[in-house]
């Protein structure tokens, strides 16, 4: 058991080299971007000021993606947000022929049978907007206040296993970052280190 864990958290940190440009920082503006939907729409971060954001990186082949969405854990998440007036968007920055990417068809069809709850789900397949991020692993959260600064990057939670059974009991970094900028505060964890598949970037 002892053996079978390192080889998971190994695999984590390998996962988390991704060769991406430098992050933006925690405190300060979130990088402006517009991204074309599943819906066909363009979305550009502009058009939501005044509103909480998350940015989720997302492959629905990567293990570590499908433990959240196959227990429901990322389906709760985006549906009580969003509920909230938070504005959630999935971004896919897997390139073409790479695994994860998808036609807008293709995303729309796993949207409808995984009961996705994201506000729209965003193509970012030549990995521009990825790698304005730093967006290194699926998943990769970040969450913008309603000041449009980023106050939180990272991972989703503190388990860095794609086993479905280690979602209950890990402390989700997303929930409570969305918690404290409800409240107007900063969250108490704004950085941490992003588990799962690298993101599937060209010339990877």
């Amino acid at each position: 058991m002892k053996l079978l864990k390192s080889a998971f958290l190994l695999l984590a940190v390998m996962l988390m080299a991704a060769p991406v440009s430098a992050a933006p920082v925690i405190g300060e503006p979130a990088p402006a971007f517009t991204l074309t939907g599943a819906d066909g729409k363009a979305h550009s971060l502009s058009d939501y000021a005044g509103k909480t954001v998350v940015l989720e990186w997302t492959n629905h082949e990567c293990p570590f993606v499908r433990k959240h969405y196959d227990t429901h854990n990322m389906q709760k998440l985006q549906e009580e947000a969003t509920a909230a007036g938070v504005i959630w968007l999935s971004v896919s920055s897997s390139a073409e022929g790479m695994q994860g990417h998808t036609t807008p068809e293709e995303a729309k069809t796993i949207i409808e049978k995984t009961g996705a709850k994201a506000t729209a789900r965003l193509f970012d397949t030549d990995g521009k907007v990825g790698q304005l991020y730093g967006a290194k692993t699926t998943p990769h959260m970040f969450v913008i206040n309603q000041e449009g600064k980023l106050v939180y990057m990272g991972a989703i939670d503190d388990n860095p296993s794609p086993k479905h059974e280690t979602i209950e009991g890990a402390k989700n970094y997303v929930a409570l970052a969305l918690a404290a900028v409800k409240e107007g505060k900063m969250p108490e964890t704004t950085q941490t280190n992003p588990y799962g598949c690298a993101v599937k970037y060209q010339n990877m």
